[in-house]
């Protein structure tokens, strides 16, 4: 398997890791999901305002949980904020 490949098998096994056999993160399981996995490029929830404007940002069929098309737009969106930390000699210019 390619780096990406194995990098997009991670991100499934991670949401199924939280969402278990539903295959839905309701809100305090998408709250430990990002304070667990994803601290080095979000800041701790620690806000239930700061949660629940996520998930009303996040959940695009409003049934309050976070389906795994939910949670790639997340993803999505936390990787392209953080993608110029990752350029080669984005620091020395």
């Amino acid at each position: 398997m390619s780096d990406l490949e194995e990098g997009m098998v991670t991100i499934i096994k991670v949401f199924h890791k939280y969402s278990g056999h539903k295959c839905k993160l309701k809100k305090a399981e998408l709250k430990e999901l990002i304070n667990n996995e994803m601290s080095e490029f979000i800041m701790k929830i620690h806000e239930n305002e700061t949660l629940d404007k996520l998930v009303a940002d996040l959940d695009q069929n409003g049934d309050l949980e976070i389906d795994f098309k939910e949670f790639i737009t997340l993803i999505a969106m936390v990787t392209s904020a953080c993608s110029e930390l990752f350029i080669p000699n984005y620091h020395n210019d």
